[in-house]
């Protein structure tokens, strides 16, 4: 894995990871122009994304269909500097019908577990929860 960073005047930097280009910024407040997401918020994407690939992945092979997946990551920072999460909550939401609740969890707790490198990294440094919500 390699990832570049170009500044691009003001706060903006122009980010290559492996090919793809991410434009990062900073809120106008703190003299950006919100031209793309902050680091802190690409870092729960990432979290995001890692077990939710796990996830489908696993269904995929336990040949579980028909489902819809939507993964919330709230957040909570520490209010002084330097502001670090002090708490993660993933909340896994399926949509599908007859969905086949313990193949569910048992594909997250296997993502959670031993798959995603980016949840077991974060778990070392905050507070860390997830759950699961199936909707018709």
């Amino acid at each position: 894995m390699l990832t570049e960073l170009n500044w691009k005047g003001g706060m903006a930097f122009e980010a290559l990871q492996d090919g793809h280009e991410i434009t990062l910024d900073a809120n106008p407040e703190f003299g950006g122009k919100d031209l793309g997401p902050r680091p802190k918020g690409l870092l729960l994407t990432a979290l995001a994304g890692c077990t939710g690939m796990d996830v489908v992945s696993i269904l995929q092979k336990m040949r579980v269909e028909n489902f819809n997946l939507k993964i919330r990551v709230e957040s909570e920072l520490a209010g002084e500097h330097p502001k670090v999460f002090t708490e993660i909550r993933l909340i896994y939401i399926f949509k599908g019908k007859n969905l086949p609740e313990d193949k569910l969890l048992k594909a997250i707790n296997l993502s959670q577990e031993k798959y995603c490198a980016v949840s077991i990294m974060l778990r070392q440094v905050c507070e860390f929860s997830y759950e699961m919500k199936i909707e018709s």
